[in-house]
């Protein structure tokens, strides 16, 4: 949060700028929705004319509506991911994943549990990785691990959410993230019964939240725990983690996950056999909307009336919440289940005529339905595991056939990919071969014009002085031809610096672009370099083209742009070099043949292309222009 406000107030870019008020209004927007509407405000009016920038703002817009307007935030999230198809950066892809994986949230609000895992297997997870993003990546397992656990599919539960796990170690910004996967992971070692792994879980996290005693995510781990002490029949010390994370719950003013806890609270008092503080807790959270409106909620605290009445031995209302949970049920599981609740009800109705006719067997009725409905409920949750093994059949058969396909596509098309970098490979070689020679003829002329002309002349005129004994005149002549000398040597010297900058080779690139660029500015000339971790190793050769490009980009600002401020960025993360100058030059037009032809940016072009590497221009009339190049320096 710090760093966040820190880089939106200082950073040396307008689009830096606007990146860190973006990211601040989404930390705001569940917290203070009148800080999160300045901070978009204010990120969009740094994004300027940037295109992309505009793109963002949209998706950092629809992440604020989606609390209060879901139907126009879904609009919002589906324009941006379609938008972003244009562009082809790591960054574009990350946020497609984002808009397709906030889209799919709010479909999961909507009971479209399968949309929601749809989405994120075919659209959140391919883009992710595509932009190598693994904490991203990490927020996908986790996502798709609460689903399994919800679906009690256990072990790709604990599968995803150990993949997620993994990633936010490595990644020391994902410290949350962390947190929230312990979490998962331990009610997932619970509710499967390997309760030893899920006490070492839970410790594990306490150890990491001790220190932040009121941390939100100190509310799941209230829960998680609650939920183990329930399974292993430990139901005081249940109780006593659950009310801890209520009383924080209040504290923090977090209404859901205080419904959250409450129905741990349920299921606890229930366990114990304290029906009525059971059935209370019941009461009070299906009087509240964020718990009922999703359906997989109803169904919980409908199935908890049923079994609470039951054990309250009010078998009529037990009745009645078990239809409620049946035909809730039965829209879930898409109708599957309709004739068995009307079996129910036509037993249930035949069990209170008998009642009326004969009152001294009414236990023995009520015991009866009793068993009846007890049978009725093992029937129906082996039914429904026997559909969902059948869909889980014929999904497995239907992936490994889709597998094999795209494997065979996946393999012509990465054999395609190849020969079509190989030819790249040789137009850039040659393109580099071709920029060399060129380079060596320049050389040739700047030697020929310009040093053979100034040690011509000076021949010329140290012969002359040789005939006669020198006079004062003469010694005047001669100081004349030493200073041509002078000019001789220092012209050479300037030649032979271009062709290959001592300082590379002695001192490294960060020095030699320093320098290069200190020789570059003048009083009318200003230069900004800014170098950032970019001293690693590097090849001797990558070096060298690195500060060709460099040379020629600072070349054609000054000398073609006429630029009075340059900004130029180097910075290297991982095998990536990333170049980033700005003037305020006169600018061109992208399309113009001096762009499509112009020596300088072919030998920019050539020598990124050499490097794998790609370039991006953006360039206005009379404004400037902005050049990024990115650099693979394996």
């Amino acid at each position: 949060m710090d760093s966040l406000g820190s880089t939106a107030s200082q950073a040396k870019t307008d689009s830096i700028k606007a990146r860190a008020k973006f990211e601040l209004s989404r930390y705001w927007a569940y917290k203070d929705s009148l800080k999160t509407e300045n901070y978009l405000q204010q990120g969009k009016l740094l994004a300027h004319q940037s295109a992309y920038l505009k793109i963002l703002y949209q998706f950092y817009e629809a992440y604020f509506l989606a609390r209060v307007y879901p139907d126009k935030s879904e609009k919002i999230f589906r324009k941006t991911e379609l938008q972003l198809r244009s562009y082809s950066t790591r960054d574009a892809y990350l946020f497609r994943a984002k808009a397709w994986y906030e889209y799919g949230i709010l479909q999961f609000k909507k009971d479209k549990y399968d949309v929601l895992t749809d989405i994120v297997f075919n659209k959140s997870l391919p883009l992710a990785e595509k932009a190598g993003d693994k904490p991203f990546i990490g927020s996908c397992y986790l996502i798709l691990s609460n689903i399994f656990k919800n679906a009690a599919e256990y072990d790709k539960a604990e599968t995803y959410g150990l993949k997620a796990i993994e990633l936010f170690k490595k990644d020391k910004a994902s410290s949350a993230e962390l947190v929230s996967a312990y979490h998962v992971i331990a009610e997932n070692y619970t509710l499967s019964g390997k309760n030893p792994k899920a006490r070492a879980v839970l410790d594990h996290t306490w150890r990491m939240l001790l220190p932040y005693p009121e941390s939100e995510h100190l509310l799941d781990y209230y829960a998680a725990e609650g939920l183990y002490f329930t399974v292993g029949d430990q139901f005081k010390k249940a109780l006593s983690s659950i009310e801890k994370g209520i009383t924080l719950s209040k504290k923090l003013k977090i209404a859901y996950k205080e419904q959250r806890l409450l129905l741990q609270k349920f299921y606890a008092s229930y366990y114990d056999k304290d029906f009525e503080k059971a059935r209370t807790v019941l009461v009070y959270l299906m009087e509240k909307p964020p718990m009922m409106k999703l359906s997989i909620n109803r169904l919980q605290l409908y199935h908890g009336m049923a079994i609470t009445y039951k054990g309250l031995g009010k078998m009529s209302l037990a009745y009645d919440w078990m239809d409620r949970y049946s035909k809730l049920s039965d829209s879930i599981f898409h109708g599957k289940l309709k004739s068995e609740v009307n079996a129910l009800e036509i037993k249930y109705k035949n069990t209170e005529k008998q009642k009326e006719i004969n009152e001294l067997k009414a236990n023995n009725v009520q015991a009866a339905l009793a068993a009846k409905n007890n049978r009725l409920i093992s029937w129906l949750l082996g039914s429904i595991s026997f559909f969902l093994l059948i869909v889980a059949a014929f999904s497995l058969l239907y992936y490994r056939n889709n597998r094999k396909l795209l494997a065979q596509k996946e393999l012509s098309h990465q054999q395609h990919l190849n020969e079509i970098a190989q030819q790249q490979q040789l137009q850039y070689s040659q393109a580099m071969l071709e920029g060399e020679e060129q380079e060596r003829r320049r050389l040739a002329r700047d030697l020929h014009d310009g040093l053979g002309g100034m040690l011509a002349g000076a021949k010329i005129n140290l012969s002359g002085q040789l005939e006669n004994p020198p006079s004062d005149g003469q010694r005047a002549n001669l100081r004349k031809v030493i200073g041509q000398l002078d000019n001789s040597v220092t012209e050479l010297r300037r030649i032979a610096h271009n062709m290959m900058p001592e300082n590379l080779l002695n001192f490294g690139l960060k020095t030699a672009l320093k320098d290069l660029c200190e020789t570059l500015m003048t009083n009318s000339t200003k230069i900004d370099f800014q170098a950032f971790e970019i001293d690693g190793p590097i090849p001797e050769q990558t070096q060298i083209t690195i500060y060709r490009i460099v040379q020629e980009m600072l070349a054609n600002a000054i000398r073609h742009a006429q630029a009075t401020k340059i900004l130029l960025q180097c910075s290297k993360n991982g095998h990536m070099f990333f170049i980033t100058q700005e003037d305020n030059g006169k600018g061109f037009e992208l399309n113009s043949a001096h762009a499509e032809n112009g020596t300088g940016l072919n030998n920019i072009r050539n020598r990124v292309g050499f490097l794998k590497g790609k370039m991006e221009i953006e360039s206005t009339i009379n404004e400037g222009t902005i050049i990024n190049i990115e650099l693979h320096v394996d």
